[in-house]
């Protein structure tokens, strides 16, 4: 497990954006926190923004932890989004899809040995975002799983603006 924990800190480490952009989403950090569905969890996590790559297209790599049904899960994940523009709205839905690594560490009944699995899967992502009073951003969204991931993830969270 603690070689997990190093690789999640590392991968945190790694998503430090380069300076210097000025898009239209900006580079960003941030909480998240949800539930997922199969295995049924809390989910406790960080995100960046690495700024707009092309117009309207953002890389948003982010770690999740995931708590219960006698599973810890800790999630890589590396997005890319597209946010939609809509007039006299200050909410930008996007879409997204996602590259997820996943650490598995199962509970084991008395006498048995913890066991553990690592899987690759795929995330398709529905969410929205607002500004704040203060300009940062407030964001909720679905995560769906594709291959041996958590099914769905409904998460909330905030970006603190770079």
């Amino acid at each position: 497990m603690h070689k997990r924990l190093l690789c999640a800190a590392a991968f945190l480490a790694l998503m430090v954006p380069a300076t210097g952009h000025a898009e239209a989403v900006a580079s960003s950090f941030g909480p998240r926190v949800g539930l997922s569905v199969n295995p049924d969890q809390i989910v406790l996590g960080g995100q960046m923004v690495v700024g707009e790559l092309a117009p309207d297209i953002t890389f948003n790599p982010n770690v999740e932890f995931g708590f219960g049904d006698h599973v810890t899960v800790i999630a890589l994940n590396l997005d890319g989004q597209y946010h939609f523009r809509i007039q006299n709205s200050a909410w930008r839905p996007y879409l997204g899809f996602g590259l997820g690594i996943n650490f598995w560490e199962f509970d084991a009944p008395p006498g048995f040995r913890d066991n553990s699995d690592t899987e690759v899967g795929g995330n398709l992502i529905v969410g929205a975002g607002v500004p704040t009073r203060s300009n940062n951003r407030f964001f909720t969204e679905a995560r769906f799983g594709l291959g041996d991931i958590p099914d769905l993830k409904i998460m909330v969270g905030w970006l603190f603006a770079m």
